[in-house]
Order: structure tokens, then sequence, then C-alpha cells
């Protein structure tokens, strides 16, 4: 496989006809580009086509602003919709906590470690710096924006500033503990992911591991979503789920459940960020790698 460096990926919806994939693939080939992964999907219910393709570049090729332009000309006449983007280029992204810290340690560490490929821009918390003081923040810029129920249009108008500001691709709800907005949701429709625990609708509010143990519930788990004016109710990423039994004490619940929210969001991030999750109305299509 060429180096990542050298990469592109192509990703795109449409109506569905026959077709597309050799008129998108000929596109590459016309103008000097060679494939290297292809995935798509149809989706029967909405007509809908969906399609992801990573391909490099060979010597003598077209320059990339032709390619855009086939890809224009090939959007007006397949009523398609495209992104197009170089692999290497890692996206800005803008972390947001709470007093929970465990899904942004476990980000922080990926992303030091180079599992997780992106730029943090910054952290933004509705709790001080030094209830974070054993996670190693350096070069990071730290946003102490703290909220009530007086406040919060106040505390969103400088979020948002801080979002714009430092030019954030996309946001993620790092078990950041505050409801947006309808307002500020519509602002990251499609770029904010938000991780939870999978009980919804059932033991919303505090300690809902806590009222789990108390019906018995024999599964746990946790969904990441694109975040909407919908609570809780956007397109899903990613969901895991883990068994446990009687024997497992709220404590228990409460670190396992750590556990899966910390690896369903990685893999969300992940896949979204590699540009492998398409939206699909309420839906998302993920070419999983």
């Amino acid at each position: 496989m060429p180096d990542i460096q050298t990469q592109s990926v192509l990703t795109l919806s449409c109506p569905n006809r026959p077709g597309i994939v050799a008129k998108v693939a000929g596109c590459l080939f016309q103008l000097g580009r060679n494939i290297l992964d292809a995935a798509q999907f149809d989706d029967t219910e909405s007509g809908r086509f969906f399609m992801r393709v990573v391909f490099n570049t060979v010597p003598g090729s077209a320059p990339d602003a032709e390619l855009r332009a086939a890809l224009d000309a090939l959007g007006v006449e397949l009523n398609l919709a495209f992104t197009l983007r170089a692999r290497a280029q890692k996206r800005r992204v803008m972390l947001m906590a709470s007093r929970f810290d465990h899904c942004l340690a476990d980000l922080l560490y990926r992303w030091r470690i180079g599992e997780i490929r992106m730029d943090i821009v910054g952290i933004i918390a509705n709790h001080p710096a030094d209830k974070y003081e054993h996670l190693d923040f350096s070069g990071i810029d730290f946003h102490y924006e703290p909220v009530t129920k007086d406040t919060k249009m106040e505390q969103e108008m400088r979020v948002w500033a801080h979002i714009q500001k430092s030019g954030a691709e996309l946001v993620v709800l790092a078990r950041y503990m505050q409801v947006l907005s309808d307002g500020l949701a519509a602002k990251l429709t499609g770029r904010c992911i938000n991780i939870h625990h999978s009980f919804l609708p059932s033991f919303k509010g505090a300690k809902p591991y806590h009222q789990a143990q108390a019906r018995g519930v024999k599964l746990i788990g946790a969904t990441a979503h694109y975040v909407t004016s919908d609570l809780d109710e956007g397109p899903i990423i990613e969901q895991d789920v883990e068994r446990i039994s009687h024997a497992d004490s709220s404590e228990d619940l409460v670190r396992r459940g750590r556990d899966i929210e910390r690896r369903v969001l990685a893999r969300a991030l992940s896949w979204h960020l590699d540009d492998r999750v398409l939206l699909n109305g309420r839906k998302t299509v993920v070419f999983r790698d």
C-alpha cells in the first residue's frame, strides 16, 4: 500500500442509478489516479448510493484542479454530492469535557502516540484546569467556561467563539455533561460527536449505571453519535455492549461503562477523521476498516 502522504480520499452520495461506479472509476483513471481501495453501499430504502474511494496519483497525471473540475461536472450529471481530501491532511478538533475525564484522557493518549491522527486545537471544559492536573495539556489551549442555567446562552456564545477562532472542523463532546442549545447544535450539524451510555431513553438523569444495577440489567453499552437538536437522538456512528451479571455492583458497571465509552468514542472519531462516515438522513453509512 502506498504511503498515506500520497493518498487522497473521495466520498460521495447521490440518487442510485446504473453506472455510477463505472463513471467515478473512469473519471479517476482518465486523470491518472490509481484506485487503492473502494467501498460502496446502495440504500434500497432511500434510493441513495454511497461510495468511498482511496486513490493515489501516478506520474504524468492531471493536476488536482482538473480532477476537481471533472468531479464537479460529474456531480451535475449524477446529482452527486462529494468531498475530496488529501488523506494525510489532519483535521482540526476541539475537545469538550466535564468532571468525568476518562474519554478526554483516552483521546489525548491515542493522539500523543499517533493512533488518532488529528490536530487538537483546544479543550473547553466547564471545570477549572486544576480538576485535570493529572492530564498532560502541554501545547493545547485550555478554555475554562463555567455554566449555570442562567448563564447558558452567554457561555455558549463564548464556546462558539473559541470554536470559530480555532478553526475547528470537528467538536468532540468527550463526556461533556451539558446539553447544547438548539442553536449551537444546528451550527455544529455533521461535525460534532457525542458519547453516552446506551440506556437511553431508560435510566435518564444522574447515576444511570446505579439505576441499571438496581433493575438487574444484563447488558450495558455506549453510543457515539452526531449531535442534533433532538437530545441524544442524532445519527449513530458506533455502539458497543458488554454482558454483566447479578454479581456486578454499581461500581463495577461504572468502571466497565467507562471502558466501553472510551473505545466507542475512539472508533467513531477515527472513522470520521478518515472519511469513513457518510450521513444518510437520520442514519449513517460507515465504511469500517
